[in-house]
């Protein structure tokens, strides 16, 4: 586990339990024991599993933590996802905020394989953006894996993206391809993209050396297909700006390479789990 993800989770604990669970400490007898099961409540797709497995074993060791199905997989109401066994005080402490991070993720990865099925049969990628809940990006971005998206760039430092506010500071052709060959000489290896809003832009752009990506910012069907057209496949092709359900399917089709979708974590909802005792 990633060294920020444990972090987080410890971040989250104290945030929730503080000095205490005195619920649990007047209310619950130190030696009880029990066993639950963390149900679902609604269809979806799973995420966070080992998050949630962690917050438990953070909070009470003693616990045992059983997971019945994977990130990843799908499933229906009253599917069990894990089941925890031990000390009742530990098991309702780590309750709500394994939850909270299992429903949450679980959201994601739901909502990612919404948009996957919906780009079917075309070979184009769902992409997810940095549009993520600060300190989450790590799991967010896990959770759009195991809903069938790909990650686009973690964040500023591991890929080049050049957009419409750069443009303005910098936007001559020539000053470009000089940033550009400035970048390949000193960072080998790291993606370089550029964000046209035009296709008088895509134009331009394809005229440049040592670029691999163009976004191409919302751009309708007609227009989009009009730019496939003329990049004739020499660089990655993504679409972005306001896609939606209703939409996808159709930019989809224009034969873009990747479709990229900040819903996918910006507007995912929380998904209903719940845990309940044997």
């Amino acid at each position: 586990m990633h060294a920020t993800t444990l972090e987080l989770i410890l971040a989250a604990i104290a945030e929730d339990v503080g000095t205490g669970d005195v619920t649990a400490h007047y209310f619950v007898p130190a030696e009880s024991t029990a066993r639950a099961k963390i149900v679902a409540r609604e269809p979806g797709v799973l995420a966070g599993v080992d998050v949630a497995e962690r917050v438990f074993l953070e909070i009470e060791p003693r616990l045992e933590v059983k997971t019945l199905l994977q990130d990843g997989s799908a499933f229906q109401p009253g599917d069990v996802l894990m089941e925890i066994s031990g000390p009742t005080r530990g098991l309702l402490t780590g309750e709500r905020t394994a939850l909270n991070f299992l429903q949450r993720l679980s959201g994601v990865a739901t909502q990612a394989r919404r948009y996957v099925e919906a780009v079917k049969p075309h070979p184009v990628q769902i992409w997810d953006t940095r549009k993520t809940t600060p300190g989450w990006r790590l799991l967010e971005k896990a959770a759009v894996k195991a809903g069938g998206g790909t990650n686009h760039r973690m964040g500023l430092y591991d890929h080049v993206m050049v957009k419409d506010n750069h443009l303005a500071a910098h936007g001559t052709l020539e000053e470009l391809q000089s940033a550009i060959d400035r970048v390949r000489e000193e960072r080998p290896g790291t993606r370089i993209q550029l964000e046209a809003d035009t296709l008088e832009q895509v134009a331009n752009f394809l005229t440049l050396r040592g670029v691999e990506m163009l976004l191409l910012d919302n751009m309708g069907p007609a227009k989009l297909r009009e730019a496939v057209a003329m990049n004739a496949g020499r660089l990655w092709l993504e679409a972005s700006g306001g896609i939606t359900l209703e939409t996808i399917g159709g930019i989809a089709a224009t034969g873009v390479n990747a479709i990229s979708v900040g819903a996918l974590t910006h507007s995912a909802r929380a998904l209903d789990l719940g845990l309940d005792f044997e």
